[in-house]
This record gives C-alpha cells, structure tokens and sequence, in this order.
C-alpha cells in the first residue's frame, strides 16, 4: 500500500491495476482512520482520474459477497448524487417504468445524499425491503425484472469508509463511485452525475470497466438527472467509444418546466409522488419521469433515440405494467420479512 500511497502523495496518478492493488489492501488489511483519511484527501488534491476511479469501483465490486450474473442483460439507473436539487426520487420511479417495458433493472441506491430523500427511503417507506438475501435479489430480478440492491446491504466492507468520509465531511472520490459498484454484473448504464466536469471521468471509467453500452448525463440547471429545464450535457458510449451530445426537452414532445417544480420532500411526501406517476398522473413529475426513462432505454440501446423510447415509456406507465412491477416487489419483500420471522 506505501508505495501508491506515496505517488499520490507527490500528485501521481495511479493506472488502474495499482488503484486496486492500494484498495484491495485497505479492504484486506487492518488500516486505520488516519490512513484511510490521508488516502482519500491525497487522492481529492491530485483529482481522481477515470482509471483510478474504475480501479476503486473495480475493489468494491469484487469484495461485495452479494455479486452475482445474470442470464439476461442487466442495467442500473442510479446517479452520483451531490447537486443540491432536493428533487423527489427521479431515477428510483423511472427504474420501474423500466422494468415495466422489460428492461432488468438492478436499482442500486442508498439512503439520501443530495435530495431530502434517498432511493432506500422512499422504497422503505412503500414497503419495500432493504435487506433481501443475494438468491432473493436474483429471484426478483429474474421473475420480476427488478430488485433492489441497498448500497449499505450488498458493500459491508465499506462501513469504516462511511465513517471516514462523514469524519472528513468533503467530497471525495466515493461522491462519483458509488454508480458503477453495482455488484450485479451489468451489461449497460445510465449514469446521472453532479457537474459537467465529471462527465468523460465517469464516462472513460464505464468504458474501462467494459460495459457494453452506457450513457452518462449531466442535466440542466445542475441535476444528476436530465431535468426539463433546458439543454442537458451527456456522453454515449457505443462500440467502445465516447461521444457527446445534448438533448431537450423539446426534442421529445415535452414540456419546460423549471426544476423547482419537481422538488419532493420527505419520505412519506416522495412515495406519494412516486405512486402519483406510476398512476400516470399528468404534471412535471410524470414527464420528468418519462423523459428519464427514455434516455434509459436509449442508453442501452433498445431504441435508436430518445424520442422513440417516450412511446415505450408512456406504455409501461398507462398499462399499469410500471405499477404492477413495484406492487409485485412490495408484496415479496412483505413474504420475505413474514419467513423471517
């Protein structure tokens, strides 16, 4: 561990194979608070780079003990966090929408970060349960097309980092890893992230990792989401390589609407709205939704673009297959718990 300590130490980037190898002896050894704290701090001075941070995903993927495969192609919708919107639970509704229009869908989230409410909280709150067995994640997702994985849950190794980062109380590489440690192995991504600047770090990594196809976007106003406020930055990357592109709005038959008017609150308030768009309720909830979901759709390449995927998006809404999707995982967690007991 000394040795890339001291590189970062003197502003050296480390190449991926040497960010695991510092990281999987963090994991492996007994290191200490100080340690860990100087590691991060030296790697926030220099500024991670999209080798390091694919080398750090790469430590918490393979030391999670809940990584499985899939027999189908699986995807995650999950963003970075960290841009202050306090929007409700954008990418948490559209995971559902997708699995509504047969997409996989291994929704990887944690508790709130940027907005009042996290993906874990409003899925508690509707009933859904954070602490599912790996064979019952699996069996969700292969009979249901969605399972949610609780980042606390399926990466027990990282609670004494938990503890450093609240200690440091700055941000630091793990504000951008957390979307590409799904333990699941997936297939393809959309990738929300807090700045422009972030997106060919995340969008470079994604492409080191080896996902087959996947779409990192920056939205309007500053969101981790495409927002409906204006012109939203993004990268593709297709066939191994990364190209930039914008999208509004407009483009795709929705409305502006300003980001203050998709603003949720508490859990209780959040799984309210939840359910109002998976009941196709009209309003900047819903397009927001749609509007997310289709750029999912066209991040993994089941439409050749985002306009094609509103018509698929809009189905799984207005067919009630999105609604039955979440009713179907809230009813299992409930037998789960009732075994438990």
């Amino acid at each position: 561990m000394k040795p890339h300590f001291n590189q970062l130490l003197e502003g050296t980037d480390l190449s991926f194979e040497e960010t695991k190898a510092l990281f999987n002896a963090c994991f492996q050894e007994e290191v200490s608070d100080t340690e860990l704290s100087a590691i991060l701090v030296a790697l926030k001075m220099k500024q991670p780079t999209a080798e390091e941070l694919a080398g750090l995903a790469e430590v918490i993927h393979t030391n999670s003990p809940f990584q499985f495969e899939l027999e189908l192609p699986a995807m995650d919708n999950c963003g970075t966090g960290g841009d202050r919107s306090n929007s409700f639970n954008i990418s948490t509704c559209a995971a559902f929408v997708l699995a509504g229009a047969g997409v996989t869908v291994a929704k990887h989230g944690n508790r709130r970060i940027s907005s009042q409410t996290g993906s874990a909280d409003v899925l508690e709150e509707l009933g859904v349960s954070l602490d599912l067995t790996k064979s019952q994640m699996k069996y969700m997702l292969q009979e249901n097309q969605i399972a949610f994985l609780f980042a606390q849950h399926v990466h027990p190794t990282l609670k004494q980092i938990a503890g450093v980062r609240q200690k440091l109380r700055t941000p630091t590489i793990f504000n951008l890893v957390g979307p590409l440690t799904n333990p699941v192995a997936l297939h393809s991504q959309l990738v929300g992230v807090y700045s422009n600047d972030a997106l060919p770090i995340v969008a470079k990594s994604l492409q080191t990792l080896g996902r087959k196809r996947a779409l990192v976007i920056h939205g309007a106003g500053g969101m981790d989401e495409a927002s409906l406020q204006g012109e939203n930055n993004y990268i593709l990357l297709e066939n191994n390589e990364l190209k930039a592109g914008s999208i509004h709005p407009e483009e795709v038959g929705l409305s502006v609407y300003t980001n203050q008017e998709i603003e949720g609150d508490d859990a209780k308030r959040n799984a309210e709205i939840l359910l109002s768009v998976l009941n196709g309720e009209p309003g900047a909830y819903l397009d927001t939704v749609l509007f997310n979901t289709a750029i999912a759709l066209f991040a993994i390449g089941r439409v050749d673009s985002v306009k094609d995927g509103m018509e698929i998006a809009r189905h799984s809404v207005f067919s009630g297959n999105a609604k039955a999707k979440l009713d179907t995982l809230v009813d299992y967690s409930q037998e789960a718990k009732q075994e438990v007991v």
